[in-house]
Order: structure tokens, then sequence, then C-alpha cells
């Protein structure tokens, strides 16, 4: 049994230090209180073509661009929930289309190409983007620990904090333990603010008072600039 979800927002990115997260939380306590999810460790599976297709496309910053994923929140076992996610993004706003269903079937559907679920548009998406791209396999491992924070009643402004992101190219299974190389620096966390439209002004002036500026920032990109890139380049050299 699988089920669906579809998001449209805003994600803007910011790269801060351990001391501005905890002001920036003491700070929103009035405003916010973690959602559903809370501490998390984050593990993703991202694919790719043999010669990194998608993340160099990603990485030249054209107007529309886009990403395949498996996502859990936690150790996965066969049939452990994760999430298979196409995420894209067109003159800024990201769309994000993802079913969950176990562990086994995704990667059965990655690895055979054959959907054994409900059908369903976004199942559709993905299995167009697979046709697509011809052979995908899963290139690299990223994990990360998240804390997750959510609007007291009505509204979409969600913020995330990601710290320790890990990145790997061997073990690229869901069901093995989080490790691999730093991306950051050990002081650094990466904020993120999803919004459908507007910040809220509170959050404005936070970040404004504080000095905290927006950045461009992809984890999966970072991993190929930083340590995938300079490994490719070492063997053919």
């Amino acid at each position: 049994m699988s089920y669906q979800n579809v998001f449209q927002r805003y994600e803007l990115k910011y790269l801060i230090t351990k001391q501005q997260k905890a002001e920036i939380i003491d700070r929103m306590k009035n405003y916010m209180e973690e959602d559903e999810f809370g501490k998390t460790s984050v593990r993703n599976l991202y694919y790719d073509t043999d010669n990194f297709r998608l993340i160099r496309r990603s990485i030249e910053k054209p107007v529309y661009k886009e990403k395949l994923r498996i996502r859990s929140y936690r150790k996965a076992k066969e049939d452990t929930e994760v999430f298979v996610e196409i995420k894209k993004k067109y003159d800024s706003v990201v769309y994000k289309r993802r079913l969950a269903m176990p562990r086994k079937e995704a990667m059965h559907w990655m690895e055979s190409g054959d959907y054994e679920g409900e059908t369903s548009q976004i199942a559709g998406e993905i299995d167009y983007f697979l046709n697509y791209y011809g052979k995908l396999e899963p290139k690299v491992f990223l994990s990360y620990d998240r804390e997750a924070y959510k609007l007291k009643g009505e509204g979409e402004f969600r913020v995330t904090f990601d710290e320790n992101i890990l990145c790997r190219q061997e073990e690229l299974e869901l069901g093995k333990d989080a490790w691999g190389t730093p991306i950051l620096e050990e002081d650094k966390v990466l904020m993120e603010l999803k919004c459908g439209g507007g910040i809220p002004l509170w959050m404005t002036d936070i970040l404004s008072s504080m000095g905290i500026y927006r950045t461009s920032f992809s984890k999966y990109g970072t991993a190929y600039q930083k340590i995938i890139f300079p490994q490719i380049i070492g063997v053919k050299g």
C-alpha cells in the first residue's frame, strides 16, 4: 500500500553557526513548535546516470532542474516506510512529488522499473522520469540530523535545521548505518525556510537583526563538487 504527497513551495536556505541556530530557536519559540517528525536522522539515496548528468545539470543553475531520491527517516528494514521523491525546481519554486511505500517495494521499482503499487499521477511521473533518463543508479548516500519546526496554529511555514551532513559512495543502502564524509564545517548548520508565499515578518526581523542572509546550497551538489568530482578527476588523471 502506498500513498502520495504533493508540495509546491519556496525553500530559502541559510548557512549559520550552531550558536546562531540556538538563538533563532529561542527567538521563534513564541511562534513555532516542533513538527510531527521533530528530531530525526534523515537518510537519502540520490539516483543519477553513470556520468552524473542530473547533478551536473543542476549545478549549472538552469531555470528548470530535477532530482530523484529515496528518503527514510530512520535506518530502514525491508518493510520500513520510505519515500520515493521527484524534486523539481522551476523559477525558484520547488515542486516535490513523493510516494510512500515499503523499502522493499521502492528498491524493486528502482532496480527493475516495475512499479507494483496503485496507479497514480505521481507514479506515472516517476515512471516517465526513469524511462526518460534511461538506467539510473544510486550514486550517493546523504544523511543528516534534522530538527523541524512548524508554525503554531494555521499556516504552512516551516523551519528545518540540518547538521552533521555526511556523504558517501559506498554502502548505498538505506538499511545501513549513517556514516560518511562531512560536507560542511563542524560548526555550520543548514537552515531552510519553507513557505508557500512570504516569510513571516517576525522571522524577517530575526534574520535582519542577526545579519543572516540567504545562500544557494544543494547537499547533493556540494557533495559532487567537494568530494565526487575531485575523485573522478583523480581517477582519470
